[in-house]
């Protein structure tokens, strides 16, 4: 029902196409969608953010439903399984949507269509490392409550439930991410094999492919972890992209 009610709600945008405050998106629908979570049985945390815990999650939504995905991803249904209110297997939408919308009258230029292609993907790309630096630091925090939590020997139940549920939160959230990078992935590799057979072009395939094999290298570090790892078995975190000079760009340590 609250659904329903709900269905034209797409979460607002402010400058740099950053999520807009909204008391609608911000309390009323995440109250919401605690209280379906929790009818579902999925851990719900009480506990206030940190600072991290609030960036990761602007930065997960930017990769989750990047401004250059309004046009074809459904708003509404994402916006919908981000509060919770609906599952996040619910929040998906066909890939094959992306070639659909490349073939509308928006685009009267066949390279314009490969073009597209190329810069959403490259956009991607350039969002993954500053997420993972957030990725990094939310882990090592995680990691802290859990290691607190082991070593007293009383601890109030609400306590223990909601550290608990507070990393589980965390890690889907990172998982939902790797989740929506590799729809990503399949929706440009699909819409390039389409666009090779309908309008090819050579040199903006191979553009095309070279900015969706980067996407496929960051992918690979966010599904690892965010931690590279070399032949000697030594990890360390990822650089941040030089490239990456918008507003938003990682900021400094939080000290705890």
């Amino acid at each position: 029902m609250l659904a329903a009610g709900l269905s034209g709600c797409a979460r607002p945008t402010g400058d740099f196409d950053r999520a807009a405050p909204s008391v609608i998106h911000d309390r009323v629908m995440p109250a919401a969608g605690s209280e379906a979570a929790r009818l579902r049985g999925e851990p719900v945390s009480t506990f206030n953010y940190t600072n991290d815990e609030k960036l990761l999650r602007d930065r997960a939504w930017a990769l989750i439903r990047p401004p250059w995905a309004a046009d074809w991803i459904a708003g509404t249904r994402v916006e919908l399984a981000r509060t919770r209110i609906l599952p996040e297997a619910d929040g998906l939408v066909p890939p094959e949507r992306y070639y659909q919308f490349l073939r509308s009258e928006r685009f009267r230029s066949s390279n314009a269509r490969y073009d597209r292609v190329a810069a959403d993907a490259t956009g991607d790309a350039e969002l993954v490392l500053p997420y993972c630096d957030v990725v990094l630091r939310v882990r090592e925090a995680d990691d802290e409550r859990l290691r607190v939590l082991h070593n007293r020997t009383v601890t109030p139940v609400e306590i223990y439930d909601g550290a608990k549920a507070r990393v589980w939160e965390n890690r889907q959230l990172i998982d939902w991410v790797s989740e929506a990078l590799r729809f990503r992935i399949r929706a440009y590799k699909l819409a390039l094999a389409k666009l090779e057979i309908e309008t090819p072009t050579g040199d903006r395939v191979w553009k095309t492919n070279v900015a969706i094999r980067t996407l496929e290298g960051q992918v690979r570090v966010a599904e690892n972890g965010c931690v590279t790892q070399n032949r000697f078995g030594i990890t360390e975190p990822p650089k941040t992209s030089r490239i990456y000079t918008k507003s938003g760009q990682a900021g400094p340590k939080v000290v705890k």
